[in-house]
């Protein structure tokens, strides 16, 4: 006798149809959120045993800042050595126009020098400071044997300084007859001058003399009737060869 299987609604599912029924509800249950609520625990345990450097996105960002660090340290390294070049360049020029500037100095000084020896040099005076002439050129007159004054007489007290007039090198210095002791000076400029009656001599013949330098000190000797200074101005060392010493020395700058 054979049996069939009860339709209607107190009939069992099958197996199937059970394991059907079952991953269908487990769906279900994981869309709504219970078997994703169930698995949670353990999603968070591993969560937590996990530290923030762990994660790949941190380890990006936090090498990111690092670099970012050492990108602003070299970047505030190179301005800083930057701007020590450029101050050590800016000390370096003002040296170097300080040094220039003190050089031009220094060469305006030295020209200024050279310039005031050269007119010093080049410069006139009286051979006695202060004189004046007590007997002028040419005056006539039985003292000398010329017949005439040969050059003029500075007035000055014995033993008196006597100074070369100019710069000059000496060609005589010693006795000189009527002139007793006297000095005859070459110029530079190629004139000569000649200094009479002198108590004492102070150069010697080939000696360099410079404008003002004393040669010797006033006196009487020779054909003198009293202390004084017999000046003349040459144009060449011989007797004879007097020019008016009054007008030399005005010439070259002498008040006389």
């Amino acid at each position: 006798m054979a049996f069939t299987r009860a339709t209607g609604k107190h009939r069992a599912p099958s197996r199937m149809a059970r394991r059907g029924v079952g991953i269908a509800g487990a769906a279900t249950l994981a869309t709504s959120g219970v078997i994703g609520t169930l698995a949670s625990p353990a999603l968070a345990a591993d969560t937590e045993d996990r530290s923030p450097e762990d994660t790949g996105l941190t380890r990006v960002i936090t090498e990111d800042s690092l670099a970012d660090r050492v990108n602003a340290q070299v970047a505030a390294q190179e301005q800083e050595a930057f701007e020590t070049a450029a101050k050590e360049k800016a000390r370096a020029e003002a040296k170097r126009k300080a040094e220039a500037r003190a050089q031009e100095i220094r060469e305006a000084r030295e020209r200024a020098a050279r310039e005031a020896e050269r007119r010093r040099l080049a410069s006139f005076q009286l051979p006695v400071a202060g004189s004046y002439v007590s007997t002028g050129y040419k005056t006539g007159g039985s003292l000398w044997s010329s017949g005439s004054h040969s050059g003029v007489d500075f007035h000055a007290a014995y033993g008196s300084r006597v100074v070369s007039v100019g710069a000059g090198t000496v060609v005589e210095a010693g006795w000189g007859g009527a002139y007793g002791n006297n000095i005859v000076i070459r110029m530079n400029d190629g004139t000569y001058t000649q200094y009479g009656h002198l108590a004492s001599i102070e150069v010697y013949v080939g000696q360099t003399v410079e404008p003002g330098e004393q040669i010797g000190v006033s006196g009487s000797t020779g054909n003198s009737t009293g202390p004084h200074l017999h000046f003349e101005a040459r144009t060449s060392a011989e007797y004879g060869s007097d020019i008016n010493p009054v007008a030399y020395l005005r010439a070259r700058g002498v008040a006389v």
